[in-house]
Order: C-alpha cells, then sequence, then structure tokens
C-alpha cells in the first residue's frame, strides 16, 4: 500500500454579522464586504472574519483515503503551501500504515531550522491526523482503539465564550445553557480585574449550579494575573487559562504556585517536548493541547507525559471543522485523565457542514464518533465547492 495522492483544501467561510469569533462578542466587523483580517483588543492575536481552516485528504493506490485538518484561523494558505510544495510529495509513494515513523521524519526534515512549530508543525498535524484516520479505516478500527482504547465514549464539555457583548447578556445566556445540560462555561477575559470579575459574578449569579473557568487570551502581567487568581480563589473558579504572555514559563510557574485556582495552558504549544518543559516545571495544572495544531501522535505524547506528573489533559478547540473535532475527540476518549473537551457553538455549525452524519454534541458534550478511522464521513462535494468559493 502506498500514497498516491495528498490534496489539500483551502476552506475560508463567512460567517455572517452575528456569528461569533472564538470566544468573543458577536462582531460587528462581520458586517463590512471584505473585512479581512483584524485584531480585537484587548487580545493581541489576528482573527478573520470568516472561518478558515485547511484540510487534507491522502489517497492510496487501494483506494482509501483518510482525513486530515490543520488549526489554521488565518492564513491556511500558508499551511496548504507547505503541505503541497514540501510534505506531501515527500509523503507520495510511502506506506501510510508506518504512522510514527513517518511523524518522526516529517518532524526530523526542518527541525534544525526551528520549524518544529508554527505552520511547519499545523502542516505536519493535519497530516498526521490523515495518516492515524487513514490507518483506521485500512484496519477497521477507531482511532481511539488504535491509540489504545477509548477510557469514554461520553465526552463532558465546557461552553466557551458567552458569545454576548453584555454581563447581563452572558448572564442570561448561561442560564439558558444551564437549563440545555451544561454545567461548565468558559468566559472571555482579559478586559481588566474588575471586569473580568464582573463578568464572573454576573454568570455565578444567573447559573448557580455552573462551573466557571477563565480565558484570559496572554494579556496579564503577572502581578494582575495573581490579583485576578486569588479572587478567582475565593469564587471556586474551574481553571484560569493563559494568563500572562505565552513565552513566560517562569511567570506561569510562579503564579501556578501562588494560587489555588488550576493554570491551563496549551494551544500555543505544538509538541512534547514544549509540553514537557511548562510540565515538569510546573507552570501548568491542566494541560490543552490541540489535536490540529499537534497531530494525534504528539497529542497522545503530550497525555502520556500530563499522565506521568497527575496532570489532567482537557483539549483545546477553537474554530476546525469537523474533522478535528472528531479528531479531538478521539485523543479525549483515549486520554486516562480527561475532564473535558471544549464546546464551540459558533463554529459548530459549519463544523457540521462538511460531515455526512452530523457528530453527536450539546452544551453538556459529545458522543464519541463510532465507525473506523475518525468515524466520520465526509462530504467531498461540500468540501469541493466550499474550497472553489474560497
Amino acid at each position: 500500500m502506498r500514497i498516491i495522492d495528498v490534496k489539500t483544501f483551502v476552506l475560508k467561510q463567512p460567517t455572517g454579522p452575528s456569528a461569533p469569533a472564538y470566544g468573543g462578542e458577536s462582531r460587528a466587523d462581520a458586517e463590512r464586504p471584505d473585512p479581512g483580517y483584524f485584531t480585537r483588543p484587548p487580545w493581541r492575536s489576528l482573527y478573520s472574519a470568516r472561518m478558515e481552516t485547511l484540510l487534507v485528504r491522502l489517497t492510496t493506490d487501494d483506494g482509501h483515503q483518510g482525513w486530515g485538518e490543520a488549526l489554521a484561523p488565518v492564513a491556511p494558505e500558508v499551511v496548504g503551501a507547505i503541505v503541497d510544495r514540501m510534505l506531501g510529495p515527500w509523503l507520495t509513494g510511502r506506506d501510510p500504515r508506518a504512522v510514527r515513523p513517518l511523524w518522526d521524519a516529517m518532524r526530523d526534515l526542518m527541525r534544525e531550522r526551528g520549524h518544529l512549530t508554527g505552520h511547519q508543525a499545523d502542516a505536519m498535524a493535519a497530516l498526521d491526523i490523515a495518516l492515524w484516520d487513514l490507518l483506521g479505516r485500512v484496519t477497521g478500527l477507531p482511532v481511539a482503539q488504535l491509540l489504545g482504547g477509548a477510557y469514554r465514549t461520553e465526552i463532558p464539555a465546557y461552553v466557551s465564550g458567552l458569545a454576548e457583548p453584555t454581563d447581563e447578556l452572558r448572564a442570561a445566556l448561561a442560564a439558558r445553557l444551564a437549563a440545555e445540560g451544561a454545567t461548565t462555561v468558559k468566559l472571555a477575559a482579559g478586559h481588566g480585574v474588575e471586569a473580568d470579575l464582573a463578568t464572573y459574578d454576573a454568570v455565578a449569579a444567573a447559573a448557580p449550579g455552573v462551573r466557571i473557568a477563565l480565558d484570559a487570551h496572554w494579556v496579564y502581567s503577572l502581578a494582575d494575573a495573581l490579583r485576578l487568581g486569588r479572587e478567582l480563589d475565593r469564587r471556586g473558579a474551574l481553571f484560569f487559562e493563559a494568563p500572562i504572555a505565552p513565552e513566560d514559563i517562569e511567570g506561569h510557574r510562579e503564579l501556578a504556585g501562588r494560587i489555588a485556582t488550576p493554570v491551563a495552558v496549551g494551544e500555543c504549544l505544538r509538541n512534547r517536548y514544549e509540553f514537557r518543559d511548562w510540565i515538569t516545571r510546573r507552570a501548568l495544572r491542566v494541560a490543552q493541547p490541540d489535536v490540529a495544531r499537534t497531530g494525534l501522535t504528539e497529542a497522545a505524547a503530550v497525555a502520556a507525559i500530563a499522565d506521568a506528573h497527575h496532570v489532567p489533559v482537557a483539549h483545546h478547540h477553537s474554530v476546525g471543522l469537523g474533522v478535528s473535532l472528531a479528531a479531538g475527540l478521539h485523543a479525549s476518549a483515549a486520554a486516562a485523565d480527561c475532564p473535558f473537551f471544549e464546546y464551540q457553538p459558533g463554529p459548530l455549525p459549519y463544523a457540521q457542514r462538511i460531515l455526512r452524519t452530523p457528530i453527536t454534541a450539546g452544551p453538556a458534550g459529545f458522543v464519541l464518533p463510532e465507525g473506523p478511522g475518525l468515524g466520520i464521513e465526509i462530504d467531498t462535494e461540500t468540501v469541493e465547492r466550499l474550497a472553489e468559493e474560497s
């Protein structure tokens, strides 16, 4: 068996003026004819008004196919170019069943040039997911079983963002989600210590049985993160995500050692080596790898390192479509200590759009897709049409 074709699909789906981007308020920027990319202060990251991603399809000489996806919320064509020009041609002609050796070899292609992270890692993640999906389809086994077996087939969720512009509306949304079965929500924070606490308190009052986490999107100084963290301790917060600059491991270590609320980090990290440094230095207490940035091979390695240090894994999930969603669920099912997975109500309809049968998902959690590989069937015609429109 040999790979004979590696095909990329760059997708940029319009979302409309009311659709929220990850973790935030409804976005007026999308009302412009072509809003392009923009920042959303106080957060520093670049965002798109569209749902942007890269899908990859591998085809073998005997007709088997596997699908992968990179988390590429901006400039997915950059990741696609790496697959088209470098990794895809290198994979062509190789036996796709050697998933781990192929991963190691792809990593080695650019490691001495510093490309274990960034767009190169995103491209490798998409191909790695596709290889695991392909292996599952060849063997007839689900990816979670290939990874060692599923600890769970129902995966609890936390609802991410509460995408409303005011605390009053966020509180009302939290109450509605609680009525629909949500047990945990994560607030899009970083607006200032007092403002974040006001949001927290409004949501807690409206949905008293719901656990609350905060995502500060890396904006705080250590001093302000400590001040906010101590207030979160008093309120019994679930976790405090991305509190200070992502390159400041020592700052996170100090913060994690001085507050009781678990510090959660991971979406900025790409491989086991980065996670090893954070975990062994006790700079995080919840690990959040995103499978569409790490690949399934590295996600499993990260979970093993975390498990050895008694650190739970809660996989990050952002604006990915059905492929990365399914991959994240299989990784979550195969991780020993995985309390929940991120539920994004805004992107979910776009994620399901490319699937012939939708993934069972709701504010309370997910059901692991059944069947070989990732357990999903891609609507190829829809993917091709969306890629053409993009």
